[in-house]
């Protein structure tokens, strides 16, 4: 329908399931009421846990009972071939037969990327789905891609990364010609490996806005709107910037509860630090998508809590309503007749 766009949660995943996806699902339907969402999970348990939130099944929100749930730490080829009952896997089937618009699941990174992909399918031209998310920068945000799902890449592969995070930025962002680096050791032509250096000369030739190569210093300067790397290099760059912003907090913290003098210059700073707090809060870039996908699948922070859930959902109803795979898949048609990119 158009204008109502419907969701379907992994209610049991993550590291706190229901207790967290329930309360956020009913902030998102009080926050937005152009959606539907469906709470996939054990139906007794999810009963409880939206009474106990003040909450009830209506007629914008559903249960969806599943039977299995897939562990955190439960290796992808293990989930996929036994638990085909699980909430990860229904609410992945209902984007399949169109029965939600989007999904959103915290649980196990590789089981739900194995199963999206299995259940769902790569659009035409897509070797393989990234994973992509917003991260802050200093001029608003960056999309960045890929965070882990291919550990080993080849130029094509980063080239296909960057027509998807060029065309997920115009999409989301209404950018006509959104700005795409591509991460290196170094902006000199001659730095890099070969992988980097080939998907540099395809993309200096490509119908991208490429800017050319970022490093890693370059990647909250706003100074490009998308990054690709591969899943190696993208997940130590995301995983060491959330050390050094939790490193970061933790020395303020100490420095601002030393002593007397201490806390009186903290209490003179506080309305400054809750901004920069709001500014670089996690929980407001949590949820990335797994783009490539014949359908949207968002996933959230497995320790996520209802606020950053709910951006999950938030971000799964922004590429709902601006249709991100269908519009990718046009792109990619129009590459494949131009011989742009290999069938």
């Amino acid at each position: 329908m158009s204008g109502l766009f419907t969701i379907a949660l992994d209610a049991m995943g993550g590291d706190h399931g229901p207790q967290v996806v329930v309360p956020a699902a009913l902030k998102a339907l009080a926050e937005f009421s152009d959606i539907h969402l469906i709470l996939v999970g054990d139906k007794e348990r999810l009963t409880r846990e939206l009474s106990a939130s003040g909450g009830a099944p209506s007629n914008r929100l559903r249960i969806h009972h599943a039977a299995q749930v897939v562990g955190m730490d439960e290796p992808p080829s293990q989930a996929l071939r036994t638990k085909k009952d699980s909430s990860m896997r229904v609410a992945v089937n209902l984007v399949k037969h169109q029965q939600a618009d989007a999904c959103v699941s915290a649980g196990n990174t590789g089981a739900l990327m194995a199963t999206a992909r299995y259940v769902l399918k790569t659009l035409p031209g897509i070797d393989r789905p990234a994973i992509i998310t917003a991260i802050p920068a200093l001029n608003g945000h960056t999309h960045m891609l890929d965070l882990g799902a291919n550990v080993d890449s080849t130029a094509n592969h980063l080239y296909q990364f960057a027509v998807m995070g060029s065309e997920l930025a115009s999409a989301v962002d209404n950018l006509d010609a959104p700005r795409v680096g591509l991460l290196n050791i170094g902006e000199e032509d001659i730095k890099g490996n070969d992988q980097v250096k080939e998907a540099a000369h395809m993309l200096e030739h490509s119908h991208l806005n490429y800017v050319g190569f970022v490093e890693g210093n370059d990647i909250y300067c706003g100074e490009v709107d998308v990054v690709v790397c591969d899943g190696f290099v993208g997940n130590v760059a995301l995983k060491t910037s959330e050390g050094v912003a939790r490193m970061v907090s933790h020395y303020v913290r100490s420095q601002f509860t030393s002593g007397l003098y201490a806390k009186m210059a903290g209490l003179v700073a506080m309305p400054v630090l809750k901004a920069l707090r709001r500014r670089i809060d996690p929980r407001a870039y949590n949820g990335a998508s797994l783009l490539g996908l014949q359908g949207i699948v968002i996933k959230s922070h497995g320790g996520a809590d209802a606020v950053a859930f709910l951006n999950a959902i938030r971000i799964a109803r922004i590429e709902a309503e601006k249709k991100v795979p269908q519009r990718i898949d046009k792109r990619l048609e129009e590459l494949l007749s131009k011989e742009e990119i290999a069938p």
